[in-house]
């Protein structure tokens, strides 16, 4: 079938002839489809946001003394934990001008790890209020990114395979994210209209997306290395699909504005608080903890320190943990290159999954903030879509919802270990 061709349940027909019930099954998913799609997505979206909210409240009752968020947790103070308390102080006070050092002089946590277009935006948004803002920019954000995410895949997996993305999306393990005052958010919304535009070709949007996105959160680098791929791509293929002079110049001139952004933080966290290296020493600093070490950042070697520690902290021989992260690199590589479902996403999506994955491996150290570092890949929803078995549907929702009341349930119900930090 072909990436634009409508699956079974996009096909317009008269409603079967049968019992009553059919005749209203028919009868209520006609209505369904004749909604606009920012209806249907709308519908999804809420629904989906009132299944969290409940979990939310039930983790709330279950928070007990050992929490971080102790015995009188509400879903309030959800909304304002971990993260979202260093976006609430950048809103408050602005990023510091000194970096903060512990009595060996090395940096410790502080505002610059943490973009500043969410903050600023709930602070307006909240008139006053910074909670009520940073959780309406995060709602909002999230319907219009699944709004955008339907776009993306309508042409490449039909209509009803796009909408059951949107629903995975809406309700996967991290959707609490849509109402925490968390950036995601919000990157997710720029992330999804930049790939949008280059699928459709219209370069001249990302001029303004690549700025809003790079200073949302960290990862406009991983677009910047799309670009290139994507380039790279399109060229081979020129012979059947040409790649004019016009072209060629968006594509490199926003990739190099990618890259620019990209580094442009570091620069003004130097320039304002004298130390040049003052940005990637803050972003070490959550990872000293862990490694104990006060050495400069290299590449790549977070992902292999932590192969290391997670199977000695699991009991395991340490070098098991290093064949377990080169048969994982290797599987993912193949999952993006030979898996059908993942081919027909297009190659927009699958040279983003690519880049980012190999950003992530470049420069995270991996614990329990890993699984909120892997939703920008949340266009990948769309291969677990395709499948038109209701029961394998259902079955992946089911998989999310219990995901996302693991999730939820142990970053802040419970938020008392290492391993329970969103």
């Amino acid at each position: 079938m072909a990436d634009g061709a409508l699956s079974a349940g996009d096909a317009a027909g008269p409603p079967r002839r049968g019992r009553r019930g059919g005749s209203a099954g028919a009868a209520a998913h006609a209505r369904w489809r004749r909604l606009p799609v920012a209806a249907r997505v709308a519908v999804v979206y809420l629904l989906a946001r009132a299944v969290t909210t409940a979990m939310l409240f039930v983790a709330a009752e279950l928070s007990g003394p050992g929490s971080r968020f102790g015995d009188q947790a509400t879903v309030g103070s959800f909304v304002m934990g971990w993260d979202a308390e260093w976006y609430s102080f950048i809103a408050g006070v602005g990023y510091p001008t000194e970096l903060p050092r512990d009595d060996a002089g090395n940096v410790t946590t502080n505002q610059w790890a943490f973009m500043p277009l969410y903050p600023a935006l709930a602070k307006v948004v909240g008139l006053g209020d910074y909670s009520r803002g940073a959780l309406v920019v995060s709602l909002v954000a999230g319907y219009l990114a699944a709004l955008v995410l339907f776009a993306l895949l309508r042409g490449r997996i039909g209509a009803t395979a796009a909408m059951w993305a949107v629903v995975l999306f809406a309700n996967g393990p991290l959707a609490a994210l849509f109402q925490i005052g968390y950036a995601e958010s919000l990157f997710l919304l720029w992330l999804f209209l930049a790939l949008r535009c280059v699928q459709q070709r219209r370069f001249g949007w990302l001029y303004a997306l690549i700025p809003l996105m790079g200073y949302t959160r960290p990862g406009v680098l991983a677009f910047s290395l799309f670009l290139a791929l994507y380039g790279i791509w399109r060229w081979l293929r020129r012979d059947r699909d040409a790649l004019g002079g016009r072209e060629i110049v968006h594509i490199v001139a926003t990739g190099l504005l990618a890259a620019a952004v990209g580094f442009s933080w570091q620069l003004i966290a130097g320039a304002v608080t004298g130390d040049p290296s003052g940005y990637l020493e803050t972003e070490l600093s959550w990872r000293r903890s862990w490694t104990g070490e006060d050495g400069a950042f290299v590449p790549f070697d977070g992902f292999v320190q932590a192969a290391a520690i997670w199977f000695r902290l699991w009991g395991l021989p340490e070098a098991w943990g290093y064949v377990a992260l080169a048969l994982g690199v290797a599987a993912t590589a193949a999952l993006l290159l030979f898996a059908p479902p993942v081919k027909r996403l297009g190659a927009e999506i699958r040279l983003w999954s690519a880049s980012y994955l190999l950003y992530l491996l470049a420069v995270f150290f991996p614990q329990s903030s890993i699984f909120r570092l892997l939703v920008p890949l949340s266009p990948l929803l769309g291969a677990f879509a395709v499948p038109r078995s209701m029961p394998w549907r259902f079955g992946v929702l089911a998989a999310c919802l219990v995901g996302q009341w693991w999730w939820i349930y142990n970053m802040f119900a419970l938020a008392s270990t290492y391993f329970q930090i969103p």
